[in-house]
């Protein structure tokens, strides 16, 4: 269910002095069926920059469409394997888990790549957002119940996970942690402290994509506001930005971890809901779009 406004937390309101896109009326440009920015002869200006990698922002464009707001796609990261990729499937083939803890899509996606690869040895999962969970549910549906996800903590974050993971066990409990090789070290290092055995692989990682279009990259720099879900997003963006002098618009946070990172690169207009997922992130990009005087209304409304 999305926040409503007042539960959106925003290190600060945007200066008054901050660039406004242009909206018009009749005379906008063509918006495709996904809501995405489409060149014509006056091509509308973007309202929000939706940032992940190719193929995993419809879903953001579509719901924000909903609202009237056209997006510009503009991928700035991309995953590649990790160093630990090829040592997956031997890890799991050779050892046995308490737990196997997956903290985002694509560590899920990886995940499944070498344990299929492994011969679906059984295994417990634990995951972190909703939208990591629903990568495990055409496996749950037609495995013999070798794979089980049995555990989410009680908020979508790193941190929760570490502290609310139960022991299956009074003895060590072992966790296998499958990650992003620029992930943090909170996760293993709290599950550490409260006395479990943790493997970590880096089974991916993240770089930035290098061939930028500057006939996007353009209007993205005008936008109002640029939806992020990484740090590592969010670096790609800043990289990008520097190319203008003093940008300052809204940066719209998937959740808190994003939210932290902007805030140490010393962005002050920065948006994020309470609970990360796709529902609060459309509540923080309207609230960030109103707080710039622009104002989203649904078609029909």
């Amino acid at each position: 269910m999305a926040l409503s406004s007042s539960h959106l937390l925003p290190f600060s309101r945007p200066p008054a002095t901050f660039p406004r896109a242009r909206h018009a009326g009749g005379g906008r440009g063509r918006a495709g069926a996904t809501g995405r920015f489409i060149a014509c002869s006056s091509p509308p200006p973007p309202d929000v920059v939706v940032t992940r990698e190719r193929g995993k922002n419809a879903k953001l464009i579509a719901a924000l469409e909903k609202h009237n707001v056209q997006s510009l796609e503009l991928p700035l990261i991309k995953h590649v394997e990790g160093p630990d990729t090829d040592r997956l499937s031997a890890v799991l083939r050779d050892e046995k888990f308490d737990w196997i803890t997956i903290t985002s899509p694509e560590a899920a996606a990886v995940f499944l790549e070498g344990w299929k690869a492994a011969g679906n040895p059984k295994v417990r999962i634990a995951v972190v957002g909703a939208g990591t969970e629903r990568v495990f549910d055409e496996v749950i549906q037609y495995n013999d119940g070798s794979l089980e996800v049995a555990f989410s903590p009680s908020k979508a974050m790193g941190k929760f996970l570490a502290s609310e993971l139960p022991r299956t066990t009074e003895t060590t409990c072992k966790v296998l942690y499958p990650a992003s090789a620029k992930a943090g070290h909170e996760i293993q290092n709290g599950l550490s402290n409260r006395g479990f055995e943790v493997t970590r692989l880096n089974t991916y990682t993240t770089v930035s994509v290098q061939d930028v279009d500057p006939l996007i990259l353009k209007p993205a720099l005008s936008a109002p506001v640029v939806a992020v879900a990484s740090p590592s997003a969010l670096r790609a963006w800043l990289n990008l930005a520097s190319q203008v002098d003093n940008w300052g618009n809204a940066i719209a946070c998937i959740g808190e971890t994003t939210a932290s990172a902007a805030k140490k690169f010393g962005l002050k207009s920065i948006y994020y809901p309470t609970t990360p997922g796709l529902d609060g992130w459309v509540e923080s990009i309207l609230e960030a779009l109103r707080a710039h005087g622009q104002s989203k209304e649904a078609p029909g409304c």
